[in-house]
């Protein structure tokens, strides 16, 4: 900045103005007197900071007080507990899944129930946004050392935000859940309420297939706690850990007079092999983060974009071995998961619901580096015949695939659907139907291979010709037919 001021003006009061002029400006000011060419004084701008901190207020230290205690959890007591189950505390689990060296996380809600007469840190349920591998995601967790992960009217309200921003945003959603239910003695404040506990599901249906959601379970969630498991796209557990249930053994007992574990009403097993509501099963606390780390690298961040492409690979065993895996004879069997590793990309095949409807494998792969959902009928178990649970299965993730963008790969070696009284019961003809009726209405691209057997009905719910495929490719060893 240039100033000319008077010529009868003395070099001490140019001086004087180059200053205070700098100063205000917070620029370079020349100043020159009269008519001079050069100037008769400069001021350069102040650029150190101001040191104007003086610590901490009153109110501050108070509140960094509460902050730490709120962090600190619930009683000693309860914390002492969580290593003998082979637990973390929920903010160590928050640092294992969001490194804080590498990304901050944003809590909402930290002081809920801090001020009531008990104190209840963030109301046993910690809410907010993080980056997770590279990702914005929204998460909840609960605290097992707050009444137990249970939740009410403080707790919910967080939980639905965390929801109508999730909605909003169009990021996915990670629940860490490790909760005994609703506290029975608030139900008043959250049951029943507009903006009470069932909204939960309500904005669970609303985000399925717009952002993906993924749960992973850290303890017993039991009654309205086992119903986000299942409302998520997809549901981790944890061996030796993880438990859900509509009642807990105890009301189980009372109801209806069966003595029954926990562990046996709704464990691992029983949700991974039988009910189909667990995809995935962690040995402990860090597998689980590797599996949901690993899962979401084929998935985009919401239903409005495309899968995050890989680093392409070759497969990892040569396609021109698939000859010697493939038995001409039809009833010969063998493993489909060998024909699969020399399809995708190197390691790249992700399964899911492994133990659930075995004649059926769906899982996640790349294929020249592009996110691809196989659904495959595994001769390995019972022949490849198409039972009720492996039809769920395979519709179930169909439209999980066509909801995020995933174009589908079908692997046809199927003697058809099963036969017998057992699966009529089962309901064959209404699991088969969703099977068919999700490979129809799939929009995203669609490749049927058929491998070998494709007899009956098998044909359509794999895909078939009239399924409007981008083509059906048929090996040497195919053999189309009703009945073999």
């Amino acid at each position: 900045m240039k100033i000319r001021i008077g010529g009868d003006a003395s070099v001490e009061e140019a001086e004087a103005i180059a200053r205070a002029m700098a100063t205000h400006a917070e620029t370079a000011v020349s100043v020159y007197v009269g008519d001079a060419d050069e100037p008769a004084a400069t001021g350069e701008a102040d650029r150190s900071p101001v040191e104007d901190d003086l610590g901490p207020t009153d109110r501050e230290r108070e509140l960094l007080e509460q902050i730490e205690a709120i962090e600190a959890g619930g009683p000693e007591k309860y914390k002492e507990q969580l290593p003998e189950a082979g637990k973390l505390f929920v903010r160590d689990r928050l640092e294992l899944w969001f490194d804080p060296e590498r990304s901050s996380a944003f809590e909402d809600g930290t002081f809920a129930e801090f001020d009531a007469d008990d104190q209840l840190p963030a109301d046993g349920l910690l809410t907010g946004a993080a980056e997770f591998e590279g990702r914005d995601v929204h998460f909840m967790a609960n605290d097992y050392t707050v009444k137990r992960g249970s939740m009410a009217a403080k707790g919910v309200e967080k939980f639905l935000r965390m929801q109508q921003r999730a909605l909003k945003t169009g990021k996915p959603v990670l629940y860490l859940m490790d909760s005994s239910g609703g506290r029975i003695d608030q139900q008043t404040g959250f049951f029943a309420n507009r903006e009470g506990i069932g909204k939960y599901y309500y904005n669970h249906s609303r985000l399925s297939g717009r952002v993906p959601q993924i749960c992973v379970l850290y303890g017993p969630c039991i009654a309205g706690a086992a119903y986000t498991p299942v409302f998520a796209d997809f549901t981790v557990m944890v061996e030796g850990m993880s438990s859900m249930a509509i009642a807990s053994p105890r009301m189980v007992e009372m109801v209806t007079g069966e003595d029954i574990s926990l562990q046996e009403l709704g464990g691992p097993a029983v949700h991974a092999g039988e009910s189909g509501s667990a995809d995935l099963i962690a040995r402990d606390e860090r597998h689980a983060r590797q599996l949901v780390a690993e899962l979401v690298g084929y998935l985009p961040d919401n239903s409005d974009e495309r899968p995050p492409k890989a680093t392409p690979t070759p497969p990892k065993y040569e396609p021109n071995g698939i000859d010697s895996v493939v038995p001409q004879e039809p009833n010969k069997s063998y493993d489909m998961r060998d024909v699969i590793e020399r399809v995708v990309d190197r390691d790249s095949f992700f399964e899911l619901q492994p133990d659930y409807g075995p004649e059926i494998l769906t899982g996640f792969a790349h294929l020249d580096g592009r996110s691809v959902g196989v659904i495959a009928n595994q001769p390995a178990q019972r022949a490849g015949a198409i039972f009720p649970d492996a039809a769920e299965k395979a519709a179930g993730f169909a439209w999980t695939c066509d909801a995020y963008n995933v174009p589908l790969l079908y692997l046809c070696d199927t003697p058809g659907f099963m036969a017998g009284s057992q699966v009529e019961k089962d309901g064959i003809l209404e699991q088969g139907k969703k099977m068919i009726y999700a490979t129809s209405e799939a929009t995203v691209p669609k490749q049927c291979v058929i491998v070998r057997k494709a007899y009956g009905a098998g044909i359509y719910a794999m895909s078939g010709p009239a399924y409007d495929p981008e083509s059906t490719v048929a090996l040497p060893s195919g053999e189309i037919g009703i009945m073999g």
